[in-house]
């Protein structure tokens, strides 16, 4: 009996634990991406472009839509669209954050998820659109689509997540 409860408790000790560390990345992920936006607002008119390196510049343009500007020419009902699906998402990262809180690169992966949606949100509600800035080039090839950091964080926490599903799948 003393065996069990014992398994119980190290079990549940392993998926439980505190959201705020996740909850603090998404924070400081949320920070980082509206002091840069607000950053390079303040220094670029829309249009503008900086090059830093012969294969990076600082571009200021607004993104109506989603990813690669999907949906960006609609008439605004985007806006909204990517909005509510932002927010849901926001909700279920928050449920699974509070069901998993203990499993680290997961955690890692949705906080970052997490705030680069937020950070983008912000820009769509305040906004009515999404303000990109850093433009990657290849001479001879073209321009990446311009993104930010929301991006970035969003990015990364799908490589972790995808990383740490290989590495779940691997162990079993």
């Amino acid at each position: 009996m003393a065996t069990k409860k014992k398994q119980i408790f190290s079990t549940a000790s392993k998926s439980s634990g505190s959201m705020l560390p996740w909850l603090g990345i998404a924070a400081i992920v949320i920070l980082l991406d509206q002091v840069s936006k607000i950053s390079i607002t303040r220094t670029f008119h829309l249009g503008d472009s900086r090059p830093i390196t012969s294969f990076f510049n600082l571009v200021l343009a607004y993104n109506p839509g989603a990813a690669f500007s999907f949906l960006g020419s609609q008439n605004g009902w985007q806006r909204y669209f990517f909005t509510a699906i932002a927010i849901a998402a926001v909700g279920f990262i928050l449920y699974l954050l509070r069901r998993h809180a203990g499993q680290r690169m997961f955690c890692w992966a949705l906080a970052l998820i997490m705030g680069g949606a937020i950070g983008n949100v912000i820009d769509r509600i305040l906004y009515g659109h999404v303000i990109d800035f850093l433009d990657f080039h290849l001479n001879g090839w073209g321009h990446f689509p311009a993104f930010n950091l929301a991006d970035s964080a969003i990015t990364l926490g799908a490589i972790l997540f995808i990383f740490d599903e290989l590495r779940r799948v691997n162990k079993h």
